[in-house]
């Protein structure tokens, strides 16, 4: 793999890289049928002046592992993160027609976790997910990896200090909803039609007091078996489709 470049999996991601116009330094497309089914794209990558290589499955399955490749990987430079001023700037232009669905995750410091965050957060239309300076994950590689093109395609703003970011948030009219296990109003009984930012705190820890504190109001998952609590990207997910399916029924 080139150094210092990310390696960025399959069809659906290298698309999401090429409609930012982040063009890859480098493309591999695996040889014989996927180069024919990828011509589009390579073309795509390649005018805008990517390297195009050809290599067999095997190369691609060894970089790959466990992700699905579908016969082409990108190699680009390292993702960054969305200022703050970019998120102010983006709600103050916001079409009121469509009230904004966000994501805030507050102390998700592992990568696999914070990658398939972004995977439930792209497939459920979010706007954006806001990330603390400190006490978050990276936008690694891996994260991009176990993200499936999600960390290409859904904004990632990180904030200084998040309890005044959510702070700023209600300035905008956006009702801010944490997720706690000791909360009272059980998650199917909260209202997400309207502006919403949907807070996950850390596995174990949950979120932190002041982002506690910052909250409009807490919600729980109903728990019925022996467990007392979900990975918080499955929990992330079931709370995201949540405001899905009342969005959809308003």
């Amino acid at each position: 793999m080139p150094g210092s470049l990310d390696a960025v999996f399959g069809v659906h991601a290298v698309r999401a890289l090429l409609s930012r116009g982040d063009i890859p330094k480098v493309l591999w497309v695996q040889e014989g049928e996927a180069q024919q089914r990828l011509t589009e794209l390579v073309e795509q990558a390649r005018r805008g002046g990517a390297r195009v290589e050809r290599h067999p499955r095997e190369e691609l399955d060894r970089l790959a592992r466990e992700a699905s490749h579908q016969g082409i990987v990108a190699f680009a430079a390292p993702l960054a993160f969305e200022s703050e001023a970019s998120l102010w700037f983006k709600l103050e232009a916001w079409p009121h027609e469509t009230p904004p669905l966000l994501l805030v995750l507050d102390g998700v410091t592992d990568v696999h976790n914070f990658g398939a965050c972004l995977r439930s957060a792209d497939a459920a239309g979010v706007h954006g997910v806001i990330v603390p300076k400190d006490k978050s994950a990276p936008l690694s590689a891996t994260v991009r990896k176990v993200a499936c093109g999600a960390a290409e395609s859904v904004p990632v703003y990180q904030v200084t200090n998040l309890a005044r970011a959510l702070a700023r948030l209600k300035e905008f009219g956006v009702w801010i909803t944490g997720t706690a296990g000791e909360a009272e109003e059980m998650l199917f009984d909260a209202e997400f039609t309207g502006p919403t930012a949907l807070v996950m705190g850390a596995e174990g820890k949950g979120m932190r007091r002041l982002t506690r504190e910052a909250c409009d109001g807490l919600v729980k998952l109903p728990m019925a078996g022996s467990v007392s609590s979900l990975n918080v990207s499955v929990a992330t997910g079931i709370c995201l489709f949540e405001a899905v399916r009342q969005r959809r029924d308003a």
